[in-house]
């Protein structure tokens, strides 16, 4: 078991992570971690645990570490809006089919200032994008 164990172990948290070498090689023959880092994926930031010091072996799993988490999180997000673009066109066939004059009641306002906030921002960033390609004319 102890040769298909990773040697660092990263605790996924909101923001970023906090990093654990993986040590089996004891007395015990016990799976032992021991926290050596946080991680901050929004700033870049780096924090060795305690006083410790980090090494380059150590610093060079966490860089690969967030670069590949970073792209991980990317995905996810496109995925989340293309999920997102599905539930629109299953309300859409729900609203047409099947709702209730009181279902509606209770979603229709908020489906409306949502669509139109995002239609706003999504129409907003389009006409910056063709005006930055088109080069302002």
């Amino acid at each position: 078991m102890s040769a298909d164990l990773p040697d660092y172990f990263f605790r996924v948290r909101e923001n970023g992570a906090f990093v654990f070498r993986v040590d089996t090689e004891n007395r015990q023959r016990r799976i032992e971690m021991e926290q050596i880092a946080a991680v901050n994926l929004r700033n870049g930031e780096v924090k060795p645990h305690g006083d410790r010091k980090l090494t380059a072996d150590d610093q060079a799993e966490i860089a690969r570490w967030m670069a590949a988490r970073s792209e991980l999180l990317a995905r996810r997000e496109v995925d989340d809006i293309l999920r997102t673009v599905d539930h629109l066109n299953m309300t859409a066939q729900w609203v047409q089919a099947r709702a209730t004059g009181e279902q509606l009641d209770q979603v229709t306002d908020s489906l409306l200032l949502a669509m139109h906030d995002l239609r706003t921002v999504l129409v907003r960033k389009k006409a910056d994008r063709l005006t930055r390609e088109g080069g302002g004319d």
